[in-house]
């Protein structure tokens, strides 16, 4: 049995209020004082904070007390038209039109116009022993592209792992470029080492450097040794070398078979997962910065291609190119291992 439950901008409202309860789920709508519309999502293993209406972010993960969401200075999620109004959340979609970091000759705003769409509608789907928030927002421009984009959250019942979907549908009569990446902000865990299903010498350190990205002397020498030796990153243990941040690429995922697995390892005795298909996300970035304002140990970022901005898509022929009524789907497993 499907229960669909649909959800409207005056249903939230600064104090917390229960929008379903059962013996699994518990469902509450509020409006941070920031006036950010957030859905809490309880199962017996954690928490999940999702903003239904804002690029269908999910802010907080909590799960077998860990938090799996960086670091970050946001007391709240504020509204704004670029992700680094609001850099803070657990994860969002980059995308979809352009992705990552543009470059000088790219016109786009850092990880595209989704991170922080205004969604069109959102709904809770509880089904069995999942539930679900979904959403949908139709991006149009006179003389320019339109698509439908359908993201979707999906918990089970028991489980200390999120499913992070998205649907892209091109609605133009026109072929529509399409680059996304699924932006999981990990939390930085102290002295944590990698793991993966593809070889450890698949990762390459980013040549290229972004303009945000400032660098000093020490960081200059310590990317330097990187560039030769990109396997002597396997451990969190030189916080200090993180600042700016040390960026990894792994391309054609395929070679290495489809369904992919990266770990997280603390010292403590768990560690966090995400899971994928490389025939859907042929690229995984690996994305560490580590200073007072942000710490965020991104182990891998899903993506389509590799997040360097349009034009560099375009020139690396990794830039995906949707037909009218075409559509693409995604599929993300994250969580506590």
């Amino acid at each position: 049995m499907k229960t669909r439950l649909p959800l409207r901008r005056e249903q939230f409202h600064e104090t917390s209020a229960t929008l379903l309860r059962n013996e699994t789920f518990h469902v509450e709508l509020f409006r941070y004082p920031a006036g950010v519309e957030a859905v809490r999502i309880s199962n017996p293993r954690g928490t999940v904070i999702m903003l239904p209406f804002y690029g269908q972010m999910v802010w907080d993960a909590n799960f077998d007390g860990h938090s799996l969401t960086m670091g970050h200075s946001f007391k709240q999620p504020l509204p704004g038209s670029s992700i680094i109004d609001t850099y803070g959340c657990f994860a969002f979609h980059s995308g979809l039109l352009a992705n990552g970091c543009p470059a000088e000759d790219d016109d786009h705003p850092l990880h595209g116009e989704m991170a922080c769409a205004r969604m069109d509608s959102a709904w809770i789907v509880l089904e069995d022993d999942r539930l679900s928030l979904e959403g949908e927002t139709e991006y149009v421009k006179g003389f320019g592209h339109h698509y439908l984009a359908a993201p979707a959250v999906r918990l089970e019942a028991n489980a200390a792992r999120l499913h992070i979907e998205m649907n892209v549908t091109n609605l133009a009569g026109a072929p529509m470029p399409l680059q996304y990446m699924c932006h999981l902000n990990s939390a930085w865990l102290d002295r944590g080492r990698f793991q993966q299903s593809i070889p450890t010498d698949a990762f390459q350190l980013r040549s290229s450097i972004p303009a945000h990205v400032k660098p000093t002397p020490q960081w200059r020498a310590y990317t330097d040794q990187l560039a030769r030796d990109p396997q002597a990153f396997q451990q969190l243990d030189q916080p200090q070398m993180c600042d700016p941040e040390i960026v990894f690429f792994a391309d054609d995922l395929q070679q290495y078979g489809d369904e992919m697995q990266f770990e997280l390892h603390s010292p403590q005795g768990f560690a966090l997962v995400t899971r994928f298909s490389s025939q859907q996300f042929p690229h995984a970035t690996r994305w560490m910065l580590h200073n007072r304002d942000q710490q965020v140990a991104a182990y891998v970022l899903p993506s389509t291609c590799r997040p360097e901005g349009f034009k560099a898509a375009q020139r690396a022929g990794t830039l995906i190119e949707l037909a009218p009524g075409e559509q693409r789907r995604f599929s993300v497993e994250t969580g506590i291992l």
